[in-house]
């Protein structure tokens, strides 16, 4: 359905025309005349002409931009090690590993015996070696092989017996993220005839006898489980459980301590866990907790062992849930008083989060919802580590034989905290708060943001201004939220300050410093002796340590290798607060190179803020092409992610997800206005829901963005969500309302979806194109979009029909649609360093970067 001007004569740079047929969307008394509504039909002729058309004037328009594109792909891979292996991590008799081997685009899975049943020293293994050459090692799976044939490959799941013999494994060769799981006989490798196609994930049980694994219905939703056992045919699997709500996606596995096999089902707002012993796989599920209306839980199982009066082993339940904290709290319940079905709330509180602007917080706290959100919290109930935070959420708590790691939130950034096994069964019978410590990752020879011979008071500058939020709450509680851990002394003595090396006299309140992400990741064995922890920031490459809980010793495993002259001291962090227009602070982060002074620069923003999902810090070695151009590069932590909590994200969802967009607007002009940022050289960017923020704020401040790239975008919020025979439609009302029968719903969400409000034929302005509500706007930023045409959670008809809008519109929109690729875009490393390059370039291009 294209006219004359898609043809191959057409001019070179004319974007194709789409033809324009109304289709009417009426619902609550209001009619939307949508022209583009035809290209729903993705598998129509018309609709393929239409790709390949958009393809070819792509490739035109981007033909220019060859030489840098390419330039940027050398600099990104003559950075990296691209034959390399990660560190061995113990899982039952075997330490497993990965390989990546240079020219080729995956990984290689690994793995070598034991050496002694008290081994937990990781194996020296060369990483120059030949995959397989050492003595004992196995390749347990070859992804290049395994991809052979095509285009598009995706690990969905590895699991294996206790044993080692037994190997599952789901592939999409798609891109629609339904996954082809096999079983494989590792010492054979023979592969068994049980075929389980078309599935959302499986999970095999320890003696390699059952696989229980999750079907997708029509819609993509995991909606049941289903048993099989190994050897039988596929028709005889029984149904295990299935979900009849819409609204609930259903996952399944085994416990931690693989006493259990484990189904989770759960929406949005609410959650159920579902248990069977794993010495009776033939029996019937039992609920753990039954579900309520919004509320969320979930549930591991540990013991402290020889604890009792008798030296009898006390069996745990470690119950996370938000039934009477909205920022969620742990219980955890001694075993020993019943047998389930337990109660949420039941045991001892471990830790509680701050119920401060949360929609139920008066339920927990009077007056709570009302009080800022940043405001320092304390509880008589918290470990001392986290007294007086700010933002505070609790995300986790996990026990091991040796040590337990507490995971949580604070000023927008995570944390962990631990301590010894024995200090926390002493606390625990005891009734008293559990004497955690906070990992600090070690700071790197003379760096800039450390400096052992500064005293506190002199470690702070002035100019930054104090914590945004330490005038507030009055508790005596210190503005770093330290209420008298005295930590670790070598940690103390090297202690963070705040520079201004290389940043504008700009007076944003805020500091400068590293900004980590820190997890307690990789620690897949109960018995292991020590806990395994990585973290990174902006500019500084991943790290994975190991740290001896009982005496503080600290390990680096393994640094991620940057090649040529990479020095992170040569790049500055800085985090700086800015007011919204409704008076809330949000944290912006910024990351830069040290040499180039931040003035006027051009800016490379990026943002998300949707589903609670935090865009914490994490280095990108593609990223350093920007910065080495003196790019400025900023990520404001928007409303309706979790950086601070569950209030953060409930008050950047449904009827009030504007918040999100304003967020992100107020905080570039912040940064403009502020003279570090040139606004005439400002790229945004955003993917998934992150691409509707990017077409929101394209349309409220047009004039404050050169161009925006918008990945795999949901720029057509509103028609999908009215639609529940779609994808995960009945599955977002939790998350954006519910538009189909809520008329309040549907006329807010109309206010802001990017297509509705787009610009378009009939009204574009004089000298530009026109605003939202038909405002001339004095520029339109030039657009640059990314989509795929199997994608299943954004339909690749949203960007279409968006781009074909804003160039009817005279918009200088760009759109690149991979023909064989799901949500994630294209796999494999090189292709994935191929796509990076690729957008990046057009950014440095729209920024007047060309070098």
């Amino acid at each position: 359905m294209t006219d004359e001007s898609m043809s191959e004569q057409s001019a070179p740079l004319q974007p194709p025309t789409a033809q324009r047929i109304p289709f009417q969307r009426t619902f609550h008394g209001d009619t939307f005349t949508d022209p583009y509504a035809w290209m729903r039909d993705k598998d129509s002729p018309q609709v393929r002409d239409y790709v390949a058309a958009q393809n070819r004037y792509c490739d035109a328009r981007m033909a220019g931009l060859a030489g840098l594109r390419a330039t940027l792909f050398d600099e990104l891979k003559s950075r990296i090690q691209q034959t390399d292996m990660s560190v061995p991590t113990r899982i039952n008799d075997y330490w497993y590993f990965s390989r990546t081997l240079t020219g080729q685009q995956y990984g290689l899975q690994c793995r070598m015996p034991v050496r002694s049943a008290d081994d937990w020293e990781p194996p020296s293994v060369d990483a120059t070696s030949q995959p397989g050459s050492m003595p004992g090692e196995e390749i347990i799976f070859d992804a290049n092989r395994e991809a052979e044939g095509h285009d598009f490959f995706r690990l969905g799941g590895l699991d294996l017996s206790r044993d080692g013999r037994w190997m599952l494994y789901g592939v999409d060769t798609r891109g629609d993220e339904r996954y082809d799981f096999r079983i494989r006989d590792l010492s054979s490798g023979v592969e068994l005839p049980d075929a389980l196609d078309g599935i959302g994930g499986a999970s095999l049980t320890p003696d390699g006898q059952w696989v229980f694994y999750v079907m997708v219905d029509d819609a993509w939703r995991p909606y049941a489980v289903r048993r099989h056992h190994v050897g039988t045919p596929v028709a005889e699997d029984v149904e295990v459980y299935r979900e009849s709500d819409e609204r609930f996606w259903v996952g399944v596995g085994m416990s931690f301590d693989e006493r259990h096999v484990v189904i989770g089902t759960g929406s949005k707002t609410t959650t159920e866990v579902w248990m069977l012993p794993m010495d009776n796989p033939e029996g019937e599920f039992s609920v753990f907790i039954p579900r309520q209306t919004d509320i969320e839980y979930d549930v591991s199982f540990a013991c402290f062992e020889g604890a009792g009066e008798h030296g009898e082993d006390v069996p745990l339940a470690i119950v996370y849930h938000n039934a009477m904290n909205p920022n969620f709290e742990i219980d955890v319940i001694d075993m020993r008083s019943h047998k389930p079905p337990y109660q949420l709330g039941e045991g001892t509180r471990v830790a509680v989060g701050s119920p401060y602007g949360c929609e139920q917080g008066d339920r927990f706290e009077s007056g709570a919802r009302a009080r800022r959100i940043g405001e320092a919290y304390v509880n008589p109930v918290n470990p001392a580590i986290v007294q007086g935070a700010h933002g505070l959420a609790i995300e986790g708590l996990a026990i091991y034989r040796h040590f337990v790691a507490l995971s949580y939130r604070t000023d927008g950034l995570p944390r962990v905290a631990v301590m010894t096994k024995e200090q926390a069964a002493a606390d625990f019978l005891a009734g008293r708060p559990w004497a955690f410590r906070e990992l600090v990752p070690p700071a790197l020879d003379d760096d800039w943001d450390v400096e052992p011979s500064l005293d506190d008071d002199d470690a702070v500058d002035d100019a930054a201004g104090p914590h945004p939020h330490a005038a507030v709450g009055g508790d005596g509680i210190s503005a770093d939220g330290d209420a008298g851990d005295a930590g670790d002394a070598d940690v103390q003595s090297l202690r963070m300050v705040n520079t201004w090396d290389g940043a504008a006299d700009d007076l944003l309140p805020g500091e400068t410093r590293r900004l980590y992400s820190i997890g307690s990741g990789g620690n897949p064995s109960y018995e292991a002796p020590r806990m395994r922890y990585s973290f990174s920031s902006y500019t500084r490459p991943g790290e994975l340590h190991d740290i001896n809980p009982c005496t503080g010793e600290d390990r680096l495993l393994k640094r991620a290798a940057v090649l040529g002259d990479f020095d992170p001291r040569n790049y500055m962090e800085r985090r700086v607060w800015i007011t919204a227009r409704d008076g809330e602070q949000i944290p912006v982060s910024l990351a830069w190179r040290r040499d180039m002074p931040v003035s006027h620069s051009a800016m490379f923003i990026t943002g998300y803020g949707a589903y609670e999902i935090s865009s914490d810090p994490g280095f990108s070695v593609a990223r350093l092409s920007l910065l080495d151009r003196g790019v400025l590069y900023a990520v404001p932590h928007i409303r309706g992610g979790g950086e601070m909590g569950r209030a953060w994200y409930e008050q950047g969802r449904r009827l009030n997800k504007r918040h999100s967009f304003e967020d992100f607007v107020d905080a570039t002009v912040a940064l403009q206005e502020a003279g570090l940022a040139d606004r005439r050289r400002t790229v945004a960017n955003g993917g998934s829901a992150g691409g509707l923020l990017m077409g929101a704020v394209a349309n409220m401040a047009p004039d404050r963005f050169a161009g925006i790239e918008a990945d795999v975008p949901f720029v057509d919020a509103l028609t999908s969500i009215l639609d529940p025979s779609l994808p995960l439609t009945v599955t977002e009302w939790d998350e954006w309302g519910d538009p189909l029968h809520d008329a309040d719903v549907y006329r807010y969400m109309k206010s802001y979806t990017p297509y509705e409000n787009a610009p378009d034929a009939g009204n574009a302005g004089v000298g530009g194109v026109s605003g939202v509500g038909g405002a001339v706007a004095p520029v339109f930023p030039k657009i640059f979009v990314t989509t795929s045409m199997n994608d299943t959670r954004v339909l690749v008809v949203e960007p279409l029909k968006w781009v074909a809008r804003l160039q009817a519109a005279g918009v200088d929109a760009i759109v690149k649609i991979e023909v064989e690729a799901g949500h994630g875009g294209t796999t494999g490393r090189y292709k994935q360093w191929e796509e990076v390059s690729y957008e990046n370039a057009w950014c440095l291009s729209v920024m007047g970067v060309h070098y």
